[in-house]
């Protein structure tokens, strides 16, 4: 993998982990509203989605780590 390449997949490891917790915030905001309506396995479901969204960004974090070390 050349340097631009590398450049490029360390900004989107940036943009990724971003992005996912925008949405991550907002499966959690509309959890607390599907229970507000009574629809908790909704709720359960969205937190779940939620709690994967931060196990994905944990192993986006751990792939940007890696690819600063080779540096």
């Amino acid at each position: 993998m050349g340097q631009a390449e590398k450049d490029k997949l360390r900004a989107l490891l940036d943009y990724w982990v971003k992005h996912n917790k925008e949405h991550g915030e907002e499966f959690k905001e509309w959890a607390e509203k599907a229970k507000d309506f009574g629809e908790t396995a909704i709720h359960d479901e969205l937190m779940q989605a939620y709690e994967e969204m931060d196990k994905t960004n944990a192993l986006l974090l751990s792939a940007s780590e890696r690819l600063k070390k080779e540096e």
